[in-house]
């Protein structure tokens, strides 16, 4: 007796290869074929969702870092190809002026809110508070004897703190007794001379104090300036003054070298490493400024000395459309800026310039970076502070000057 036919089995083998044929087929296309329904892994960055992340539980980062960013050949030279961006430290307020100690091997910090400075050490990664009172301190410097000089924004003053401890008040007036606003930012030129700007963004309660009633800070009169003063009878200058960039020499004499027509509301400032040009930083208008203030560019001036000439936009900060907000600055041994900026998630961070004004590079931040320098035992790291942030990138170059 013949037994039924099973179809069974000729169905599974037409299933089989019909999977097999589709499987030969897929073999044959073209590999951008084959990815094009397929979504190309994003290494995480600060722009990614969700962002990157930062501290010690942070896991490893993708290498090369995609937020340092190269806009022409040459920034390949400068930035490690396996340097990684990180956040070294993470606390509150606004923290600036950031200076490397070479001897004391540590990075000295402002925090202008909280009126405090920290270091950053090199063989810890540890963060100590340095002075637990600064008089909300913002630029900071070393000089070439190694004597740290700072901006008092409490004061209204320069100081510089001596080997044996005591400090030195370089500056706290110019002319017949004018007081300054706030001096922001601050550096040494092998002259020995000592140039700062200006501005008054410290004219605040939060970052010092404002003016007496009916200054251009307080024009109402309502905030009472001297609440919360423990130094009565020795806070800074009363009221704002027009904006400057000044010059203290070698001999004690402060003079103001541009004044506000030439720079508006001046803020980071820096020499190249061969002291011939002056670069100024203009920002937007301070607390009781009236117009519009600074045009946010970087200028440019030849410096013989003291004499300043020809001046110039190095770079007038506008990028993919955005006038972005430039802030501290600082050269490398190669004559590059590198300057810290405001604006945009994406776009805020590091801005990186060769000595020609070309944008060559980009480093991406979370905030936007309020003050820079080059630090470590090589000099070959970049420290950025940024809101209530301080980062860190090893790069192959190196910083000119001092601190």
């Amino acid at each position: 007796m013949s037994r039924p036919t099973d179809h069974r089995p000729d169905h599974a083998r037409r299933r089989l290869l019909q999977a097999t044929a589709g499987l030969g087929l897929a073999s044959l296309l073209p590999p951008r074929l084959m990815a094009a329904d397929r979504e190309a892994p994003v290494p995480p960055s600060v722009v990614t969702q969700p962002p990157r992340q930062w501290g010690p539980d942070a896991p490893p980062s993708f290498i090369p870092d995609p937020d340092v960013i190269a806009l022409d050949p040459s920034f390949k030279n400068l930035a490690y190809f396996s340097g990684e961006l990180r956040r070294v430290w993470s606390g509150h307020g606004w923290v600036e002026g950031p200076a490397w100690n070479s001897e004391g091997r540590f990075l000295l910090f402002s925090n202008t809110m909280d009126s405090r400075q920290y270091r950053y050490l090199w063989e810890t990664g540890e963060v100590t508070v340095f002075r637990p009172e600064a008089f909300h301190p913002n630029g900071n410097t070393y000089d070439f004897e190694g004597r740290q000089i700072t901006c008092e924004h409490q004061f209204r003053r320069v100081i510089r703190w001596e080997h044996d401890g005591s400090a030195t008040v370089l500056a706290d007036h110019w002319g017949q007794d004018t007081p300054f606003n706030s001096p922001n930012d601050v550096v040494v030129h092998r002259d020995g001379s000592i140039w700062f700007t200006d501005p008054a963004y410290g004219d605040t309660l939060a970052e010092g104090h404002v003016d007496e009633p009916g200054g251009a800070a307080n024009p109402q009169g309502l905030l009472k300036w001297r609440l919360g003063d423990e130094t009565t009878g020795a806070m800074g200058g009363r009221r704002r003054q027009s904006d400057h960039t000044f010059r203290i020499d070698p001999s004690g004499r402060v003079d103001a070298v541009l004044d506000q027509s030439q720079v508006a509301d001046p803020n980071g400032i820096c020499f190249s490493p061969d002291y011939r040009t002056l670069y100024v930083v203009s920002t937007p208008a301070a607390v009781g400024q009236q117009g519009r203030g600074g045009d946010q560019a970087i200028h440019a001036f030849d410096l013989d000395g003291q004499h300043i000439s020809r001046p110039r936009i190095f770079a007038d900060m506008k990028f993919q459309g955005v006038q972005m907000n430039p802030d501290g600055i600082r050269a490398d041994v190669y004559g590059n800026l590198w300057c810290g900026a405001s604006g945009p998630l994406g776009l805020c961070g590091v801005f990186v310039f060769n000595p020609a004004g070309k944008l060559i590079g980009r480093i991406r931040l979370p905030q936007g970076c309020s003050n820079l320098t080059f630090g470590g035992p090589q000099r070959d790291h970049l420290f950025m502070c940024a809101a209530q942030s301080v980062y860190m990138l090893q790069l192959e170059t190196q910083g000119a000057g001092p601190a």
